[in-house]
């Protein structure tokens, strides 16, 4: 029996909602061998983050170099990266192992609103790393950042999926949960020709932390295993929503989402 196996490149979350924590608990439920590379130890809980200690350049890259030489991953997972230096390094692991599959969480912003990526670093993000990746899947705040206009339209969110299509990666992701103009979540999907939208019911709760890590990481997983873009989104979407809606309601501030929700449903 073939086990998938998937990696995440990304920062740990020691209150456990987000980051890697949030990312191998996902691997978990959808049952994929989850590996790690630590870019960076935050101190953090639902009320915030209180300090950000990036790994140096050789703990990343050795980290990697150990994972894919032995147990080669069947689809990878980025995350926060923070510096430019860091997204570079990943971008070269990915190029030298020619590694397949890879989800970017162009992770920005933590929900507190304090900054995990240096603005430099979104250059970087957007010239090195789209170009070598599958899928990018940004909330519309990132999705602003990264091409540089304001989104507040459904026609707006479809120009900001083709201008970062147009970077070089093949599928485009602009989650919907920052939309509260509607009653309704939608997940907007482009793969460069055709545009899908996934709808859910939009969940009132504050208990959102780590949703943008565990929908990439359950993209990441289902592409292990051989699903399709579509499949994978879809998956993702509904593996979330149960995650927000089956809250935990754990923590002061923005609490963690239900990593075991969905297996509930299934």
């Amino acid at each position: 029996m073939s086990v998938a196996k998937a990696l995440t490149i990304a920062g740990s979350d020691s209150g456990g909602g987000a980051g890697i924590q949030a990312d191998l608990k996902t691997f978990q439920e959808r049952k994929v061998f989850g590996m790690s590379a630590i870019t960076a130890v935050t101190a953090q809980n639902t009320l915030g983050v209180q300090g950000v200690y990036p790994l140096t350049e050789e703990a990343i890259a050795k980290q990697i170099d150990s994972v894919v030489t032995d147990l080669r991953p069947d689809a990878i997972k980025t995350g926060m990266l923070f510096s430019s230096d860091i997204i570079r390094i990943v971008a070269d692991k990915l190029h030298k192992y020619e590694l397949k599959n890879v989800v970017v969480d162009p992770v920005m912003i933590a929900k507190g609103g304090q900054s995990l990526l240096q603005q430099e670093a979104i250059v970087a993000l957007n010239d090195v790393l789209l170009p070598l990746s599958e899928v990018v899947t940004p909330n519309i705040p990132e999705a602003e950042i990264m091409t540089g206009y304001e989104i507040t339209t459904m026609e707006q969110r479809r120009e900001a999926a083709k201008n970062l299509h147009s970077l070089g990666v093949k599928n485009v992701v602009i989650k919907g949960g920052h939309d509260q103009s509607q009653e309704e979540m939608i997940d907007l999907v482009y793969d460069g020709q055709f545009f899908h939208e996934i709808v859910h019911k939009r969940v009132d709760t504050k208990h959102t932390h780590g949703t943008g890590c565990t929908f990439a990481a359950c993209v990441a997983a289902e592409l292990a295993k051989g699903a399709t873009i579509l499949e994978a989104v879809q998956l993702a979407s509904d593996f979330v929503h149960a995650a927000i809606k089956d809250t935990l309601e754990i923590g002061n501030g923005h609490g963690p989402t239900n990593h075991w929700a969905y297996q509930k449903l299934t």
